[in-house]
């Protein structure tokens, strides 16, 4: 599960090994886990976290979204 990016609690990661899914981030922080594809950006999974969270999380993703992506898109 390499880490793409750490801010405040949150750590955005990926899984090797998820075959042919777009492009997607995985957030951690805590137990909490969400899933968010990233063209367009959109909510794929939640595990925990609630909405204001999500939006934060949301945010984080639209603004980071160049890094995540590796400068694609």
């Amino acid at each position: 599960m390499p880490t793409v990016l750490r801010i405040g609690r949150f750590r955005f990661f990926f899984y090797s090994n998820e075959g042919q899914e777009p492009p997607h981030i995985h957030v951690q922080a805590g137990s909490d886990e969400a899933k968010f594809w990233l063209d367009p950006i959109s909510l794929a999974t939640n595990h925990g976290f609630h909405g204001r969270e999500l939006s934060e999380v949301r945010q984080l993703v639209r603004d980071n979204q160049a890094q995540l992506t590796g400068g694609v898109g």
